[in-house]
């Protein structure tokens, strides 16, 4: 069954990357590539992104006139969706225990969520 992981950030999730120092920045890196490695060699590791802020966003809607896009960020929201794995596991339970390996876990919100598909 397939997976997406959501990750969210948040304000002190951004102060704590920003507070960082290079070497630390370095081996969080590191520890998500070893992550990726892990869940590639398992064969559950479909795709994972990181994302762009919001403020680097645009939002796209469809009116009378046409498209219309929107800059962000759009909402006052202190949550935003930083990245994403799409995986392919065996259970929810398992799932929820790779979530768990995110760092972003202990900063905020991450979220497991079943992909359902088109029918």
């Amino acid at each position: 069954m397939k997976y997406v992981v959501l990750i969210y950030g948040n304000p002190s999730s951004r102060a704590a990357w920003e507070g960082m120092s290079n070497e630390q920045r370095a081996a969080g890196l590191a520890y998500y590539r070893q992550l990726n490695d892990d869940l590639d060699a398992s064969g559950e590791r479909i795709v994972s992104e990181r994302l762009a802020f919001p403020e680097s966003t645009k939002q796209v809607s469809v009116g009378d006139a046409g498209p219309m896009t929107t800059d962000g960020p759009f909402a006052e929201a202190k949550e935003f969706l930083a990245g994403f794995y799409l995986l392919d596991c065996a259970s929810f339970e398992r799932a929820v225990e790779i979530a768990g390996r995110i760092p972003e876990a202990s900063f905020g919100v991450v979220e497991v969520r079943p992909v359902m598909g088109l029918p």
